[in-house]
C-alpha cells in the first residue's frame, strides 16, 4: 500500500488545518485583493509575498508557504498549523527547516475549478517559478494546461471502474473520483504515487495506487473509463528525460502504445481518453498516421488536433518547461541535437490534440480525426453525444437515410457575405456555424443550405423530392449526392435527428 506523505493520520490533521484556515479556493479569493489573486493565478510569487509580508492570519500564512514559496519563522508556521507539528510536516517531507526558518518542500495547492462539490487540494513538486533553477529529472507536475485540457475533455458519465494512466500527483484520479466506483492510478515514478495519495487523501478519497510503466501494472484487468496525460513528448530516446513528459521511446511511439493497448482494457462500451503529440511527416499525412494507429484496434474514435508546432517552436517550448537557462552552451546544444533528430527522422511538425476511443463491438468501426482548433466548449460534454450520432448514422446507412426526419440545430446560424456589384449585393460565401458546443464553421452553398432549412419534420426523401422540382433537378441523382453531405452535417451536429 503506498502511504500519503505524514500517513493517513496526519493527512487527516493536515486537512483539518487547511480547512479551519480556508484555505480553500473561494477562501484565497475572498482573502485576497483583485491584484494580488492575479498574481497567484499568473505564478508571480515575489508580488503575492510582498502583498501578504505583514499578514500573520493562517489564510495568509499558509497562501505565503505553500504557494507564494515564502520562507517563514517556525513559530509562525506552527500557529497556522496547529494540528500538525512542524517537525513531523518536516520529516515526511511536506516542509524543509533552514534554521529556524520554513519552507514549503512541496506545493499544496487548492483546487477544483471543473467539477469539485467538496474542497479538494493538490500536492506536488513546486515550480519552476518558486522553487528556482531547472527542475529534476523526478519532478512532480501540479495542474497545468494540459491537465486542465484533459479534465474538461473527459466525459463525465457513471462508471464502474476507472484507470487513470500514469496519474502523477493525481488530479485526473480526484475528477474520476466524482463519477466512478472505483478509481484506479498507476505511475512509473514512487514519488508520484506518495504524492497521488496525499492528493487523495487531503481531498477526502482514496484511490487504488500502482507502480509500473504504462499498462504494465494492470495487465488483465478491464476499465469502464480509461483517461492519461501521458509523457508524450516527441523526440530521440536519447534525450534527457524528466519522468512526468519523457516516456522513453523514441518520437510519438509511446502514443501509438496506448491506443494499441486500449482493445484489451477496456470494458464493452468503455471510453477511453488521453492527450497525444504526434509527428507529422515531411511530404506525408498525419492523419493517416494516426488512422494506421487506430485501424487494428477495432474501435470507434475521434481524435481531436487542437495546436501544430514546427519543431523550432516545439523545441523552444519544451526545453523552457524545465526551468533551464535558454541562453547556455548546453542549451544550445540540447536544442541543436533535439532539431537534429526532428529533420534525420523527416519530421516537419508535431500536432497536439485529444484522443477518444470506445470499445463499441463494431465490425466497422466509425473512425474520424480531423484538425478542430477554434475554440469551443468543453469537448467532455461533446463526446457522448458526438458517439451517439454515430450510432444513429450507423444504423440509417445509406439510402435508409432517406427515410429519416431531420432538424437543424439551435445553435445554427448561416453567415453569407455578400459582394456588391453592378446589379447590387449579390450572396457569395455562405457558411454554416454552430454557436454552442463544437462551434464548427464550414463553407456551403445555396443548395445545401436550403436543405437544412427544409428539414422541419418532413422525411428527408420528401425534403429533396421538393429541392428537385424547385431547382429542376433530377431526383434520383439529386438524392444519391446528398445522402454523404447530409451524413456529414448530422456527424457534426449541424442537422440532429428530429426523434
Amino acid at each position: 500500500m503506498i502511504e500519503p506523505l505524514l500517513g493517513v493520520d496526519g493527512a487527516a490533521r493536515l486537512r483539518t488545518d487547511l480547512l479551519a484556515a480556508d484555505f480553500t479556493g473561494a477562501g484565497i479569493a475572498a482573502r485576497l485583493d483583485a491584484r494580488t489573486a492575479g498574481a497567484l493565478r499568473r505564478g508571480e510569487a515575489a508580488r503575492v509575498r510582498r502583498r501578504l509580508a505583514d499578514a500573520d492570519d493562517p489564510l495568509a500564512v499558509l497562501v505565503r508557504l505553500l504557494l507564494a514559496g515564502d520562507r517563514l519563522p517556525a513559530r509562525t508556521v506552527a500557529a497556522a498549523l496547529p494540528d500538525v507539528p512542524v517537525a513531523e510536516a518536516v520529516a515526511a517531507g511536506l516542509l524543509a527547516a533552514d534554521g529556524d526558518e520554513i519552507r514549503a518542500a512541496v506545493e499544496i495547492q487548492p483546487y477544483g475549478d471543473v467539477d469539485a462539490a467538496e474542497p479538494w487540494w493538490i500536492v506536488a513538486d513546486r515550480p519552476a517559478a518558486v522553487r528556482g533553477g531547472p527542475l529534476p529529472a523526478d519532478h512532480v507536475l501540479g495542474v497545468g494546461g494540459a491537465s486542465t485540457t484533459l479534465a474538461l475533455a473527459t466525459p463525465r458519465l457513471p462508471v464502474g471502474a476507472a484507470l487513470d494512466l500514469g496519474t502523477g500527483c493525481g488530479v485526473q484520479a480526484l475528477h474520476l473520483s466524482r463519477h466512478a466506483a472505483t478509481v484506479t492510478a498507476t505511475d512509473v515514478s514512487r514519488r508520484a504515487l506518495r504524492y497521488a495519495a496525499t492528493t487523495a487523501a487531503l481531498s477526502g478519497q482514496r484511490f487504488e495506487l500502482l507502480a509500473g510503466d504504462l499498462v504494465e501494472p494492470v495487465a488483465g484487468r478491464r476499465y469502464d473509463l480509461v483517461v492519461s496525460n501521458p509523457p508524450f513528448i516527441v523526440g530521440p530516446a536519447s534525450r534527457r528525460q524528466f519522468t512526468y513528459r519523457d516516456s522513453g521511446r523514441a518520437g510519438d511511439a509511446v502514443c501509438a502504445e496506448l491506443v494499441a493497448a486500449m482493445p484489451g482494457l477496456l470494458t464493452d462500451g468503455g471510453y477511453a481518453q488521453f492527450l497525444a503529440n504526434w509527428s507529422h511527416p515531411a511530404g506525408g499525412d498525419w492523419a493517416q498516421r494516426l488512422a494506421d494507429w487506430i485501424a487494428p484496434t477495432g474501435l470507434d474514435a475521434w481524435v481531436i488536433q487542437r495546436e501544430v508546432s514546427t519543431p523550432e517552436e516545439y523545441v523552444r517550448l519544451w526545453l523552457a518547461d524545465t526551468g533551464e537557462p535558454d541562453d547556455t552552451a548546453a542549451a544550445g546544444t540540447a536544442a541543436d541535437d533535439w532539431l537534429d533528430w526532428f529533420a534525420a527522422s523527416g519530421v516537419e511538425a508535431v500536432g497536439f490534440g485529444i484522443v477518444t476511443l470506445r470499445a463499441g463491438g463494431h465490425a466497422d468501426p466509425t473512425v474520424r480525426i480531423e484538425d478542430l482548433r477554434q475554440p469551443t466548449d468543453p469537448i467532455g460534454d461533446l463526446v457522448p453525444d458526438w458517439f451517439a450520432r454515430a450510432d444513429w448514422l450507423r444504423a440509417h446507412p445509406g439510402p435508409a437515410l432517406l427515410a429519416a426526419r431531420l432538424r437543424p440545430a439551435d445553435a445554427l446560424a448561416l453567415h453569407t457575405e455578400s459582394r456588391l456589384t453592378e446589379d447590387g449585393w449579390t450572396a457569395g460565401t455562405r457558411r454554416f456555424a454552430l454557436d454552442s458546443g463544437a462551434r464548427y464553421v464550414e463553407e456551403t452553398d445555396e443548395l445545401v443550405a436550403a436543405l437544412v432549412a427544409g428539414c422541419r419534420g418532413l422525411p428527408l426523401g420528401d425534403v429533396l423530392d421538393l429541392l428537385a422540382a424547385g431547382y429542376g433537378l433530377d431526383p434520383a441523382t439529386l438524392a444519391a449526392t446528398a445522402v454523404p453531405v447530409v451524413a456529414g452535417l448530422v456527424e457534426r451536429g449541424i442537422l440532429l435527428p428530429a426523434e
